[in-house]
């Protein structure tokens, strides 16, 4: 076991520390979430989870918040920025942070690093520690920042969903074989907030693999993506509790075509149950997303402890 493997298999006690480390956010001004990479990605889950609880939210990526805020938001210096760094260090989300500040909007730092560069320019920090060893792949600090995020809009997370994480993750891990990590072409299924977690799986996989990887909503893989499906595609089915009719009959079209599918919350050639809902799936998934790329670039010998062309933190001259 590598210490990629390692730290997840280890996140789960700080999720437990972190389960109530804070509280929803009184603020009512428009949230934006801003962040580069897999705190993009968590960005664009968190707005979505933000919009469901009845708070107006948009993600936006870190250097387009910086470059072009009216872009995105047409009122943009009246707003609540939720910077999301790993490291509180990430040259593009901090400039955003400082320049949305300057310009009168509220910022919060959502970080696992209290004393880093990003706390230290925000109004306020949401933080939780990670695991000590985690290293360029990010896996305990996604979910993490995924779970405080999801606190600050006022979702409850049950204490039920640490072992509920571990034990998909674990059974997912029993059942990969040859037949499913020996595919040259990985597609990421999942909608709402899911698309998200589908999003960050798919980088997972790509960074950790170097195996081609892509991310669509369910429904729009009919338009143009399903072109690509061969018996050299394995998908992973996010199945979400509201559109799990439509999702079922998308995965039969799949596997037709010839691909494997992972269907996590549903039919697929490999099956997994879900005992939680859909207003925390997304953190309840991430592990065992972490466990599949991790899998599949050991298939290929990929050291995931120094993924190529990667460091930890992005920072920009």
């Amino acid at each position: 076991m590598n210490t990629t493997e390692k730290v997840i298999r280890e996140q789960f006690p700080f999720w437990e520390k972190a389960l109530g480390a804070n509280s929803a956010t009184a603020r009512q001004d428009v949230l934006v979430y801003v962040g580069c990479g897999t705190s993009y990605y968590l960005a664009m889950s968190l707005a979505a989870y933000a919009n469901r609880a009845g708070r107006r939210a948009i993600a936006v990526p870190g250097a387009e918040w910086l470059n072009r805020p009216s872009y995105f938001w047409p009122d943009w210096k009246n707003t609540h920025v939720v910077a999301i760094s790993r490291s509180g260090e990430t040259t593009e989300t901090v400039a955003a942070a400082k320049n949305s500040r300057e310009n009168g909007a509220f910022v919060t730092s959502l970080t696992v690093e209290a004393d880093s560069t990003l706390a230290k320019n925000s109004d306020s920090v949401v933080t939780s520690p990670t695991h000590a060893e985690e290293g360029i792949v990010m896996t305990a600090s996604a979910s993490l920042m995924l779970l405080l995020g999801l606190q600050m809009v006022g979702s409850e997370i049950p204490a039920s969903i640490v072992a509920s994480a571990q034990t998909l993750a674990e059974k997912l891990d029993e059942l990969l074989d040859y037949e499913v990590l020996d595919r040259g072409h990985f597609v990421f299924l999942g909608g709402g907030p899911l698309f998200g977690i589908a999003s960050e799986g798919a980088l997972k996989l790509l960074e950790m693999s170097q195996v081609m990887t892509q991310p669509f909503h369910p429904l729009e893989y009919r338009h143009g993506p399903i072109s690509l499906v061969d018996a050299k595609t394995a998908a992973v089915m996010l199945y979400s509790t509201d559109q799990k009719d439509a999702e079922m009959k998308l995965v039969e079209e799949l596997r037709e075509k010839g691909a494997f599918v992972i269907g996590i919350g549903g039919p697929g050639d490999i099956e997994l149950a879900v005992d939680f809902d859909l207003s925390v799936a997304g953190l309840a998934l991430l592990p065992a997303l972490q466990i599949l790329g991790e899998r599949v670039a050991q298939s290929r010998g990929i050291d995931t402890v120094q993924p190529r062309h990667l460091t930890k933190v992005v920072k920009l001259a």
